[in-house]
């Protein structure tokens, strides 16, 4: 402890007074002070320091005991002064609590200076020591200097080897590509008990300094996926009850309904602390896969004895759809949208990158069978050849011909995957229609690069370029052939296609 009264008495005060406005905000009611811890009590000089530094202290116990770290969390503001900031840090740090409370208030703290540095960027800069070595950090430095009044117990060895996990860790987190796969991964437990392992060391400026930029990061990262999680769920739950559906499904044997899903915040929920929110994260988590995993359940049926609308047609001229008989259960798509085409073609984008990354990174003896999520794409060789190509970006006959393909294969790509999709959810309508929406769009897509196809095929035809032209028809006819099956199934809800 510091020995000028003096100044500690500053420090409490200014603590004070942070957590009282901030319980105030919190309780929407002017929080009691006891008198002679008033501003104007404080600030007199006729009191005797030491015995409102004894009034001081056990009075901030219990305003501590009253405020939870997701309190701290939502007070500590952009509009938060960093002078307040640091005597906060100060307060945990000299407090020597080592309850789990303390420490995770410390490490909000002290997370939020780094996040808040008085100039930008200050915390990124750093220099080489004469002798070419790495010195500290610039934010450690500043721990130091805030905390030059406390006692910093010195790192043992293995408190040394703890702190060299989180760097690892954070790669991890850094990698991890989905909501479940973070949930799944276990890593804020690790991260936990590691804290915990640290005992009074996890005072020390060093560990601080260590904390605190991973915490920032794996932060960033766990409302990045989090929010992303959440609006697909909100996503979903919107175009089912579109459908007239209402139970998405069970997670730990209660039904989430639509209902359930429209009230949930991803924003407040943030807010909370990690380690009590954590089961619900888990439950946002486990509907996710739910969802991922098997239709929702007790949706709205289609409209029985419907006929496909007319523009569902096959793109070959004659047979096709006209054969097809009215089934006990058919579909009539709406209009397609130019939403709908938007997002089919961003997929198709990321389709095309797909399998261009996989072409050219495979041995070649193998690289004509492409790996997709439930069955293999088998190209061309004219069809490997414009995936390898690097001319596609010029304007020439060649880079006409290959961007064809390359779109031909990515359109009959989706309509393998969506075609699986519908058969794996026939037995829910309403997850079904989804999958046939797309299957529409992806139908008028291909009708129009078969229009496109056939023009490109009459320039090479009238340039003579007979390979090329044998190469687009049979790729072409590949895309027809995949359209005759769509329509079959979307004509027959009940054809295994």
């Amino acid at each position: 402890m510091s020995e000028d009264p003096k100044w500690e008495l500053a420090l409490l005060a200014t603590v004070q007074s942070f957590y009282q406005k901030l319980l105030s905000d919190h309780l929407q009611a002017k929080l009691p002070t006891p008198h002679s811890l008033e501003p104007e009590a404080i600030s007199s000089e006729k009191g005797n320091v030491r015995d409102t530094l004894s009034q001081m202290h056990p009075w901030l116990q219990v305003l501590d005991m009253a405020i939870t770290p997701a309190m701290l969390r939502q007070a500590l503001t952009t509009e938060t002064d960093a002078e307040v900031a640091e005597a906060m840090l100060r307060y945990f740090v000299r407090n020597r609590d080592f309850s789990d409370m303390n420490r995770d208030k410390a490490d909000l703290v002290a997370t939020f200076l780094y996040r808040h540095p008085r100039v930008p960027g200050q915390w990124e800069t750093r220099g080489y020591g004469l002798d070419g070595a790495l010195p500290l950090s610039p934010f450690e430095i500043a721990l130091i200097e805030i905390l030059a009044d406390s006692e910093a117990p010195s790192l043992p060895e293995e408190h040394v080897q703890l702190l060299r996990a989180f760097g690892p860790l954070q790669e991890e987190s850094d990698h991890l590509r989905d909501f479940n796969a973070l949930i799944d991964s276990g890593i804020i437990q690790r991260v936990r008990d590691l804290k915990a392992a640290l005992g009074p060391s996890f005072y020390h400026p060093g560990v601080l300094a260590t904390m605190a930029p991973y915490n920032a990061a794996f932060g960033a990262r766990f409302d990045e996926l989090f929010r992303d999680a959440a609006t697909e769920i909100k996503q979903f739950a919107k175009s089912l009850e579109e459908l007239g559906g209402n139970i998405l499904s069970t997670v730990d044997g209660v039904e989430v309904t639509v209902e359930h899903v429209a009230a949930l915040e991803a924003s407040e929920l943030l807010k909370s602390d990690y380690s009590t929110a954590l089961e619900k994260f888990r439950r946002v988590s486990k509907l996710k896969k739910e969802l991922e995993r098997r239709p929702p359940i007790r949706r709205a049926k289609l409209t029985p004895d419907v006929r496909p609308s007319a523009h569902v047609i096959p793109m070959r001229s004659g047979g096709g759809a006209a054969a097809a008989a009215a089934p006990a259960r058919q579909y009539t798509p709406s209009a397609v949208t130019a939403q709908q085409l938007s997002l089919e073609e961003a997929r198709l984008i990321r389709v095309i990158e797909s399998i261009r990354i996989f072409v050219r990174v495979a041995d070649p003896k193998f690289r004509k069978v492409v790996p997709m999520r439930y069955f293999n794409l088998t190209l061309s060789t004219a069809e490997v050849e414009a995936y390898c190509a690097d001319y596609l970006e010029e304007k020439s006959d060649r880079a006409d011909v290959g961007r064809t393909l390359l779109r031909i294969v990515a359109v009959v790509a989706r309509m393998g995957t969506e075609t699986e999709e519908m058969r794996r959810s026939h037995a829910s309508p309403s997850l079904w229609k989804l999958r046939a929406d797309a299957l529409v769009a992806l139908l008028e897509i291909g009708r129009a690069l078969n229009e496109q196809t056939t023009k490109v095929i009459a320039a090479q035809e009238g340039d003579g370029k007979s390979d090329q032209v044998a190469s687009l028809k049979a790729s072409l006819q590949k895309l027809r052939d995949r359209a005759d099956l769509v329509v079959k199934m979307l004509a027959h809800p009940g054809s295994k296609g």
